[in-house]
């Protein structure tokens, strides 16, 4: 892939980025669902965690807003599952 800027990708496309650590935030929640360890549910917060600043990052952009919102939503998803596999353990 050829550089466009000097910017990285992750300034140049906030949305992608979004989508990116949201998978990567519900990959890893399912992860912890299937085997609850201390060191998957870390990593789980961690991800949800990535997924939110790329969220707001993505929110001050304004751009591919409807994409945004999914990927909001989905989000929110993924943290319930994470609370109640919590509450489960």
């Amino acid at each position: 892939m050829a550089k466009h800027s000097d910017t990285s990708w992750k300034k140049d496309h906030p949305s992608t980025l979004l989508t990116n650590s949201v998978q990567k935030a519900n990959r890893a929640v399912k992860q912890v669902m299937s085997h609850p360890e201390e060191i998957a549910m870390e990593h789980a917060f961690n991800s949800i965690e990535h997924a939110e600043n790329a969220l707001l990052n993505a929110e001050q952009h304004q751009e591919h807003m409807d994409m945004v919102e999914q990927n909001k939503e989905m989000l929110d998803t993924i943290k319930q599952q994470l609370q109640e596999t919590q509450e489960n353990l």
